[in-house]
């Protein structure tokens, strides 16, 4: 085509897909264009911005690693992660929320009750709940992969002082759909700001924190998969959470216990001799 112009530039984009082209791709690829044509009309793009917008795209390409992944990050940050999850979580299911960029797949199994706090300090968090589905029952079966911080307010694939697994667990539920396990009070953290994403962060005036909180993956034979977190109620961040994540559902009350009702069968049982925080959060999962 040799009279392109830049009103009909879409137009020919879209006339160049081939017929026989998957449908959604076509569907995809061609809203895609349309909306990067329409922001640089709109916003009378200049060649010194496009560049700009090239190099953050190169500048997370090259700092793109097994265990630092700007993509997901830059995804989260402008929104869109949560924009997805959104757009695909069930009315009558608990709410889905970010997975993030710091998800280590391959963890080791928990035992129901079992302890991801090891040796590391602060207080004691007993989380418990029970898997169901949407009517109410529960739902043997599942399967639930926790992850959090350290204390320190780092994932284990950013701390070299952390093996690679910690504060990680796979938990088979009980026949009752019950879960149980404890940890370490989740701190607030920064999301990585030392890369081109903390550079959009600085140009909008916005701050990288994210409210503490833990990570859920749980999954069922029969049911759709659900990727979640558990926030505290009096965290100072939860109102401004920097990817997005906070769900009016997925926000809990951190209860404070005393030694003597701690419960039995786990296995801190007797060795705590502080008080402790307990939360208790169940999950509804929706059907395929």
């Amino acid at each position: 085509m040799r009279n392109v112009t830049k009103d009909n530039i879409t137009d020919i984009f879209k006339g160049y897909m081939a017929e026989d082209m998957n449908p959604r791709t076509r569907q995809l690829m061609s809203s895609l264009v349309q909306h990067l044509h329409d922001f640089a009309r709109d916003t009378n793009l200049t060649h010194d911005e496009w560049r700009q917008g090239i190099a953050f795209l190169e500048g997370c390409a090259d700092i793109e690693s097994e265990d630092r992944h700007e993509f997901v990050l830059a995804s989260d940050v402008l929104g869109l992660s949560s924009l997805v999850d959104m757009i695909h979580s069930r009315d009558d299911a608990t709410s889905s929320s970010v997975l993030g960029p710091f998800h280590v797949s391959g963890a080791p199994a928990l035992a129901v009750g079992g302890d991801m706090k090891r040796h590391f300090g602060g207080p004691v968090l007993l989380a418990e709940g029970v898997i169901r589905d949407t009517h109410g029952k529960p739902i043997p079966g599942a399967q639930i992969d926790i992850w959090q911080t350290a204390p320190n307010g780092l994932y284990a694939s950013q701390d070299e002082a952390q093996d690679t697994f910690s504060f990680h667990g796979l938990m088979s539920v009980a026949d009752d759909g019950y879960y149980a396990f404890t940890t370490v009070k989740p701190v607030e953290y920064t999301v990585p700001s030392d890369g081109p994403v903390g550079g959009i962060l600085r140009a909008c005036g916005r701050h990288p924190w994210r409210p503490s909180h833990l990570h859920y993956i749980v999954t069922a034979p029969g049911y759709q998969s659900l990727v979640t977190e558990i926030f505290p109620a009096d965290d100072p961040y939860l109102d401004q959470d920097t990817v997005f994540g906070v769900r009016e559902d997925l926000v809990m009350t951190y209860q404070h216990a005393q030694p003597q009702d701690f419960p039995k069968g786990m296995a801190l049982s007797g060795k705590v001799h502080e008080p402790y925080l307990a939360v208790k959060f169940d999950v509804i999962l929706s059907k395929d």
